[in-house]
C-alpha cells in the first residue's frame, strides 16, 4: 500500500521539488523560444538564407544595402557592416524588402540572363560593323 506522495516508481520526484524543477525547465524553454529578429542585407544569397532560418523559425528582416549604408560609421569591413546592420534593424523607420520564393528568384534570373545574351549579341553586332568599318565595307541606310 503507498502513502499519499509516493509513487511506484521510486526514482521519481515528489511534492515541491518535482514542481521546482517543472518551473525551472519551463523557463529554460522559454529563454530559448526567444528569437530575436536576424537582419541581413538583401543580396544575392539573402533570400536563400533568409528563407532556411525561416523554416527554423526565426524573423527574418531584409534591409536594401543603400539603406544600411548610412549606419556605417567607419571604414567598410565586415565588422563595421555588421554593427551598421544591427543598428538599421532596430530603426522603426527602416524599410525593409519581402523574401522571394524560390519560383520568384528563378524567375528573375532567368530574365537576368535573357538580358544578358541580349547585350552580348549587340555588342558583338556592333564590334563585327566597327571591325568591317575599317576595311570599308559600310553598308550604309537602305
Amino acid at each position: 500500500h503507498r502513502g499519499q506522495g509516493q509513487s511506484a516508481d521510486p526514482g521519481e520526484k515528489q511534492g515541491p521539488a518535482k514542481d521546482v524543477q517543472c518551473r525551472q525547465s519551463e523557463k529554460r524553454r522559454r529563454r530559448f523560444d526567444f528569437k530575436p529578429p536576424i537582419g541581413m542585407e538583401a543580396c544575392a544569397t539573402a533570400h536563400h538564407w533568409a528563407r532556411e532560418l525561416i523554416a527554423l523559425g526565426h524573423v527574418v528582416k531584409l534591409m536594401p544595402p543603400a539603406c544600411v549604408k548610412a549606419y556605417v560609421k567607419r571604414n567598410k569591413n565586415d565588422a563595421a557592416d555588421a554593427e551598421a546592420i544591427c543598428e538599421a534593424v532596430t530603426r522603426p523607420t527602416m524599410r525593409f524588402v519581402a523574401v522571394k520564393s524560390a519560383d520568384a528568384q528563378s524567375i528573375l534570373m532567368l530574365h537576368r540572363a535573357r538580358h544578358l545574351l541580349v547585350r552580348q549579341r549587340t555588342a558583338q553586332i556592333s564590334a563585327m560593323r566597327a571591325h568591317l568599318a575599317e576595311y570599308g565595307c559600310v553598308d550604309g541606310p537602305r
